[in-house]
């Protein structure tokens, strides 16, 4: 399984509130969100990983480059990372994407804080629906903390018929910030590019808009660290 890593924001507001470390190094139970990524990942068959940072501070290109060479608590990692600052989440895929084309792939941002158990779960249904033919398996969630999220439109089968800024009465779920799949989704994300768009949720109303086929998977609660109160928050949410 391949996996992707977007980590190339700059974490302003945490910095604003006091947070000195880049957002990817932030400590949440003790350890960097970008090394419990990198964790999870590895548990989970990882073949490889890529990741895209920021050029804006190299502690964390310095930070993955230990990594790579040295491992991570005493494991290989398979590694590889891009250093470029992006004007949105849609570039910054774009710069990566060389990497992810040979197979099905999951990404996700760096400061998204999940339950890993349900993540093993979501894994087994990303491969089941690929091997029937869709496109991509979005995870959801309808515990909603988010300042801006993304509603998704979902049918009984949770199969995906919409993207939306606002909520509706149908909408109880919102994106959770973790996609998988398949290489053809990035033939959609080059024109995007091409075409001057920005953000992956325009990328992904792009891949409905093109005829591909997207289901959902509801964990229970996916958080985000944008917020220095949100670092206490994740802290419990993982405690067992």
């Amino acid at each position: 399984m391949k996996y992707a890593i977007v980590a190339a924001g700059e974490g302003s507001r945490l910095s604003q509130e006091g947070i000195r470390e880049p957002k990817p190094l932030v400590r949440v139970g003790g350890e960097p969100l970008i090394d419990r990524l990198l964790r999870i990942f590895l548990r989970h068959d990882a073949d490889g990983i890529v990741v895209i940072c920021n050029d804006r501070t190299s502690q964390v290109s310095e930070h993955l480059g230990n990594i790579q060479k040295n491992g991570l608590d005493g494991c290989d990692i398979p590694l590889q990372f891009v250093v470029k600052s992006t004007p949105s989440s849609m570039h910054s895929l774009y710069e990566i994407s060389e990497y992810l084309e040979q197979e099905p792939f999951v990404l996700t941002t760096v400061d998204t804080v999940f339950l890993e158990e349900e993540f093993g779960h979501y894994l087994e249904q990303f491969q089941a629906i690929v091997s029937e033919g869709f496109d991509g398996l979005m995870g959801v969630t309808d515990h909603i903390d988010d300042e801006k999220p993304l509603y998704v439109g979902l049918d009984k089968e949770l199969d995906i018929w919409g993207f939306y800024d606002d909520s509706f009465s149908e909408g109880r779920y919102v994106s959770a910030g973790i996609y998988g799949l398949t290489p053809a989704t990035l033939r959609v994300l080059h024109d995007c590019v091409r075409r001057g768009e920005s953000r992956l949720r325009n990328f992904q109303r792009a891949l409905l808009a093109y005829g591909l086929m997207l289901k959902a998977y509801p964990f229970s609660k996916v958080l985000d660290i944008d917020h220095a109160s949100d670092i206490k928050k994740a802290e419990e949410f993982l405690q067992p």
